[in-house]
């Protein structure tokens, strides 16, 4: 028996979505105002003088990014979610920001993506050519990578934006100037303006440049570094044992290393392992949108209307979050992160000098094995 596209349902979210758009705009904006204050937190940290290091430059880039893709989306809950039920919904401003929004979120999420990448490219480097990592990866390398993600990937989105267009309906409203459904219960027309795309055509080229380059590409390049990087750690942790292990002509005093070889070891794997955390943690909810996105592109109109377009709300507020919980992420597992927030922030509080044996530094540590 044939069934076709039209018979299928693919999704049945109607009920998730009502049930989250209660909550949708109080949690963004909660979770923006954290982000807002984390971020800039994040960046006045990572800037100070102890903190300058290649590793770090990359995590400014990456919460600066952050910081404006949640700073676009705080005006976007206020000005275009909830009811659109009246004609001052849809004005012409409101039409042109909505524009700029999808390009400006976009351009900056994609910063981040690339960002993310490059901090995975940059401590495979350190694990696998420790000798070559002070040159691949100096200031000035990082400093230009930065600076060319934030101009190429803006650029990039440019096209992906250029077929959305502002156009101009006539729709039924009442005397309060709600809109209605049909002309019978209205008093007269009102003038609306809303986005859409050219064509089928510009939608279907526009929705697969972003779930392929944008989404899927970089999440494959994460996976693949962070599987190297997992082999690496483990690689190089059995070198560390059979250097330490003596031979039959040592004693095993003329094996054991310096203490302070030691911490300086465990603290390149626990920056690694930090890392690897934010790397994960990005790939946990990108992974996801990005098979979303592909399935919306290869199965087509109704799999968005029913599927992609009631997730939402539930998507932006998980990217939001995974935009703002970094801070969290380098207070946990960063001796020097909190060392020198403290320093900055908490000078006088007493309750933030507890004991630090099992922080690690942010700082690019060259693995020695």
């Amino acid at each position: 028996m044939n069934v076709t596209s039209q018979n299928v349902t693919y999704c049945d979210l109607m009920s998730v979505k009502k049930t989250f758009s209660v909550y949708h705009n109080y949690l963004s904006v909660i979770i923006c105002i954290f982000g807002s204050v984390t971020n800039v937190l994040n960046i006045c940290v990572l800037t100070t003088k102890p903190m300058r290091c290649p590793t770090n430059m990359i995590l400014t880039g990456l919460a600066l990014a952050n910081l404006l893709v949640i700073l676009d989306y705080l005006p976007f809950v206020f000005l275009y979610n909830g009811d659109k039920a009246y004609a001052f919904h849809f004005t012409y401003n409101l039409a042109v920001f909505v524009i700029f929004h999808a390009w400006f979120a976009q351009s900056f999420h994609f910063i981040s993506c690339c960002l993310t990448v490059v901090l995975a490219i940059w401590q495979y480097i350190a694990i696998k050519f420790p000798q070559n990592n002070s040159k691949w990866c100096s200031n000035k390398v990082t400093k230009i990578t930065i600076l060319l993600t934030y101009i190429l990937c803006p650029v990039i989105c440019i096209p992906l934006n250029v077929s959305l267009k502002i156009w101009e309906k006539q729709v039924p409203v009442d005397e309060n100037e709600k809109i209605q459904k049909t002309a019978k219960t209205g008093t007269h027309n009102a003038t609306i303006y809303v986005t859409d795309y050219e064509s089928e055509y510009s939608q279907y080229i526009s929705s697969s440049v972003y779930a392929i380059a944008m989404k899927l590409v970089p999440c494959i390049l994460l996976t693949v570094l962070s599987s190297l990087l997992i082999v690496e750690i483990l690689k190089a942790k059995e070198r560390r044992k059979k250097l330490m292990t003596p031979k039959p002509d040592e004693t095993a005093a003329m094996r054991k290393p310096s203490q302070r070889c030691l911490e300086k070891v465990k603290q390149a794997d626990r920056t690694t392992m930090m890392l690897l955390a934010v790397l994960l943690l990005f790939l946990l909810v990108e992974f996801p949108q990005a098979i979303f996105g592909l399935l919306n592109v290869v199965i087509g109109k109704t799999f968005e209307v029913e599927c992609y377009q009631k997730l939402g709300d539930i998507v932006d507020v998980l990217t939001l979050t995974i935009s703002s919980i970094n801070f969290i992420l380098y207070c946990i597992m960063s001796k020097k992160f909190r060392t020198v927030f403290k320093e900055l922030f908490c000078p006088y509080f007493p309750c933030f000098n507890v004991s630090k044996e099992n922080w690690i530094s942010l700082q690019t540590i060259q693995t020695y094995v």
